[in-house]
């Protein structure tokens, strides 16, 4: 019986992935507007003064392709967790998220050229990754 059940599932699993049915619930982004907010992030981040801003902003960048594709969670952190499958680069991803909630959360966080460009790295991957960019 038990066998059974394994295999009337098995067979169900392989049926989804024929027909396509897994995934199904993740759209494919638009990459031009991405492209785009992605070049004034870029554009911060040559400034010392728009460091955090570049960070902040390529945070919610993110953010939004991870809503878009549909990916679960109430606050994004979640949705990291439920799309650690797609990243291909999670440590850096997160760090560059933990580098923002500094950046919003506590005074006084120094930032400097490298450090914007790491945490850059991160968001820029992720939103390869998902097919913003």
């Amino acid at each position: 019986m038990e066998a059974l059940l394994i295999a009337v599932v098995a067979a169900v699993i392989v049926l989804f992935a024929l027909f396509g049915l897994v995934g199904k619930n993740q759209p494919a982004l638009e990459k031009g507007p991405f492209r785009e907010a992605w070049r004034g992030i870029v554009e911060k981040a040559g400034n010392e003064s728009t460091f955090a801003l570049a960070i902040i902003n390529a945070d919610k960048l993110l953010d939004s392709a991870l809503k878009k594709r549909s990916f679960k969670g109430e606050t994004m952190g979640e949705r990291l967790v439920s799309s650690k499958n797609v990243l291909s680069k999670r440590q850096r991803v997160w760090e560059a998220h933990k580098l923002r909630n500094r950046l919003v959360h506590e005074e006084d966080v120094k930032l400097d050229r490298k450090k914007t460009l790491e945490a850059l790295k991160g968001f820029e991957s992720a939103l390869k990754d998902l097919g913003a960019l």
